[in-house]
C-alpha cells in the first residue's frame, strides 16, 4: 500500500484535461516538493508515493501529493533544496 496515495477516482486523462496544472514529470514533481529527482524516485521504489502512466507511458505525478508526502517527512528544509547537499563547506584553519 501507498504511504501517500493518488486522489481516489483519479484518472491521469481527465486530470490532464481539468487539472492540467496538477501532473507533472519527474522533475516538475521534484520542484514542487523542494527535493532532488533521486528523491522522488527513492519513494516510488518505497512506496511512499505513485507516479500515474500517461497514455504515451510516461511516469507522470500528481503534484499536491507529491508537495503533501514532501511536507510530512521534512525534518530539514535547507534554504536552497537544488543546491549540492555536499555544497560549500567552512574550511578549518591549520593549526
Amino acid at each position: 500500500m501507498v504511504a501517500f496515495p493518488n486522489p481516489d477516482g483519479f484518472d491521469v486523462y481527465g486530470a490532464q484535461i481539468e487539472h492540467g496544472d496538477q501532473l507533472g514529470n519527474l522533475w516538475e514533481a521534484a520542484r514542487a516538493a523542494g527535493v532532488k529527482p533521486g528523491t522522488i524516485r527513492v519513494w516510488v521504489t518505497r512506496r511512499k508515493i505513485e507516479p500515474v502512466l500517461s497514455g504515451e507511458g510516461e511516469c507522470l505525478f500528481h503534484l499536491p501529493t507529491v508537495k503533501a508526502a514532501a511536507e510530512a517527512g521534512a525534518r530539514f528544509t535547507p534554504p536552497n533544496p537544488a543546491a549540492n547537499s555536499r555544497g560549500p563547506h567552512a574550511h578549518r584553519a591549520a593549526a
